[in-house]
This record gives structure tokens, C-alpha cells and sequence, in this order.
């Protein structure tokens, strides 16, 4: 049996019990400093208060206060926080971490640096400790509420060491949950953040829909998949220029962006965007909603942008990811360019 620590409890980071509790090792769920309602909560109730069904028997449940206990004596340590709290967990979490303690990141998104680059964040996180953390990361289609019914899932664990990615893998995998391990960290993490981005693109058109015939709740899907599609092709320079693009990380790419546009926070945003809110407008409507996509598309359109400057990238190759920074940034009404979208050849 090994003892598995998650430090945040939002929705993914608990869903992450599941599988290794179920697999019959210890689980130790760590809130972060803004969680302890939550803790609160599965303390007296063993659910968490976002699902509506109880925890495998036996998971543990700490507040931030008492997170060196939880992590004493743990064989990995699961990132179970959102993207807004990633310098968190680099100042404050990694430097309490044993440096022979593997450490699985949930979190999605990539920080884009002064000189044009866009790096990981198991990149990002060594410049917050002097000694040679091992970070791995998770990435995939995965919703955390379908995890947590045993709905079936692929997903791929990315990091620098195979035998440790195996043994990760051996912690968590079960007859729901299936694995892959790969060692390209840069191609996994720019897949699963790219696909928030490019989601709330897709979700644009379900709005767009409502407004133009008048809230008609008939879905239609052309407009969608011609969205989707632009995303795959943008995505795929994105990975080029990354030096990572492979029918692997497209895979992930694809598949996390379907299940990211049917469900979830991204989709909401842009459906409102759709419909003629302006970010502002769509953000109070949202009040507490964390908007991680937001991010990931400012950060990744200034990357864009800075190497379109260099004559390393055309801006030409993404309509449809200015298109949404116009719209978040200089709040600038959605006209999706669809002919942009067309191509010769």
C-alpha cells in the first residue's frame, strides 16, 4: 500500500482519490488556503460539496494547517490546485516536499516568458527550488464528476523518468482509469492547456446560435465542427513551433477539447460571450467561477504575438486565437472570421 497525497481539493484534485483509494492505498486529501469549506464539509459528510456522492471509504481529509503531516511519510504527492495557484504551490508547497517524493500535477496551462517562449509548469516550478524535484503531470480528456462515476477515461502521465511514470501509473490505473506514460512533457501540457483556449472558441458559436435565433433551443453542430477543426489547425503550429507535434498530443488535444466544449466552465463563458456579453459582464455572471481558459488565451496570444514580431510565427495561422484575445482583452464583439478559416491547396 502506498500513501498518496493531494494537496487541493477542488473537483479534479478529489477526483483523484477515487482511483487510488479504490486501489486500496492510503489517500490523504490536503485543502488548500482556500478550501477549508470544503474540508469542512467532507470531514463531517465524506463527499465533497461539488459531488453528489460520497468518497471511497477511508480517505483521509487535512486542512492547509496540518499539511506537513499529510505529507509525511507519502510516496507521491498529487497538484491538485487550479492554475491561479501555481506560484502557491512553488513557494510554499515544493520546498516541504522530500525531493525523492514524485509529484503528479493536475493543473493545466503554460506561462508564456519575456523572450516568447511558453514552458510547462513543471518547468516553471524548478526556478522555486535549488534541488531536482521530480514533476510529472497528468493530461487528457477527463472530466472529474464522470472520473468519479467510473465513467471510462484515457489519460496520459508525462514526466522525465519511465520507471517513475510506471510507478504512478501502477498507483492510480484501474479497470476505468487507463494510462499512458510518456516522457514528452511539453507536448502533453501544451495540448491540455490549449484545448481551454480553443474550447471557449467553440463554445462562442453555441451563443452565437441563441442570439441569432432568438434562444431556438434546436442545436445545430456545422458551425461547431468548423470551429473545432480551425482549433486542430492552429494547435498544430502551436506544437510545431513547441517542437512537439505529434498524432499523440493532437489525440490528447482532441480529445480533451470535445470534453471540455460539452461540459465545464469554458463553455460557459463562451456561450455568454456568444450571446453578447462582454467579459466583464460575463465574468459577474459567473460570480466564483474560476476562468482558467482566460489565462491560458492571453498568454499564449502575447507568444503569438511577440514571434509574429520576429517573423517566427504568421499571426495569418491564428484567426481564431486572436479572434478570442480581441474579444477577452480589448473586449471586442465576437465576429468569428470565417473565411480566415478557409485555405487553398
Amino acid at each position: 500500500m502506498a500513501v498518496i497525497t493531494i494537496i487541493g481539493s477542488g473537483m479534479m484534485g478529489s477526483a483523484m482519490a477515487f482511483p487510488a483509494r479504490e486501489n486500496g492505498h492510503e489517500v490523504r486529501l490536503v485543502g488548500s488556503p482556500l478550501d477549508h469549506e470544503i474540508i469542512d464539509v467532507c470531514k463531517k459528510t465524506n463527499r465533497h460539496i461539488k459531488f453528489d456522492h460520497d468518497f471511497p471509504e477511508g480517505v483521509k481529509f487535512y486542512y492547509i494547517e496540518d499539511v506537513k503531516e499529510a505529507i509525511e511519510g507519502a510516496d507521491a504527492i498529487v497538484c491538485g490546485v487550479s492554475s491561479f495557484g501555481v506560484d502557491w504551490f512553488g513557494e510554499n508547497m515544493l520546498p516541504i516536499i522530500p525531493d525523492d517524493v514524485p509529484i503528479l500535477s493536475i493543473t493545466k496551462g503554460l506561462i508564456n516568458t519575456e523572450d516568447g517562449r511558453l514552458i510547462t509548469y513543471p518547468e516553471y516550478w524548478k526556478r522555486f527550488t535549488e534541488t531536482k524535484k521530480c514533476i510529472n503531470a497528468v493530461g487528457g480528456p477527463c472530466i472529474s464528476f464522470d472520473l468519479t462515476w467510473h465513467d471510462h477515461t484515457v489519460v496520459s502521465f508525462c514526466g522525465e523518468d519511465m520507471e517513475v511514470l510506471a510507478r504512478l501509473r501502477e498507483y492510480f490505473s484501474t479497470d476505468y482509469y487507463h494510462i499512458s506514460i510518456t516522457k514528452d512533457v511539453v507536448g502533453v501540457e501544451s495540448a491540455v492547456a490549449l484545448k481551454n483556449g480553443y474550447a471557449l472558441g467553440v463554445a462562442l458559436t453555441v451563443g452565437l446560435q441563441d442570439r441569432r435565433t432568438n434562444g431556438d433551443t434546436k442545436m445545430r453542430y456545422n458551425c461547431q465542427a468548423a470551429v473545432f477543426g480551425q482549433a486542430l489547425r492552429e494547435l498544430t503550429k502551436i506544437l510545431d513551433f513547441q517542437g512537439a507535434n505529434t498524432l499523440d498530443n493532437q489525440v490528447v488535444f482532441t480529445g480533451d477539447l470535445y470534453v471540455t466544449v460539452y461540459g465545464g466552465r469554458t463553455r460557459q463563458v463562451g456561450i455568454l460571450l456568444g450571446k453578447g456579453l462582454d467579459i466583464d459582464e460575463a465574468k459577474a455572471e459567473l460570480k466564483g467561477v474560476t476562468l482558467e481558459s482566460l489565462v491560458i488565451i492571453e498568454r499564449v496570444a502575447r507568444a503569438v504575438k511577440y514571434n509574429a514580431e520576429k517573423g517566427i510565427l504568421d499571426p495569418k495561422d491564428f484567426p481564431l486565437l486572436l479572434h478570442i484575445y480581441d474579444i477577452i482583452i480589448d473586449k471586442k464583439p465576437v465576429d468569428l472570421p470565417w473565411n480566415d478559416f478557409t485555405y487553398e491547396g
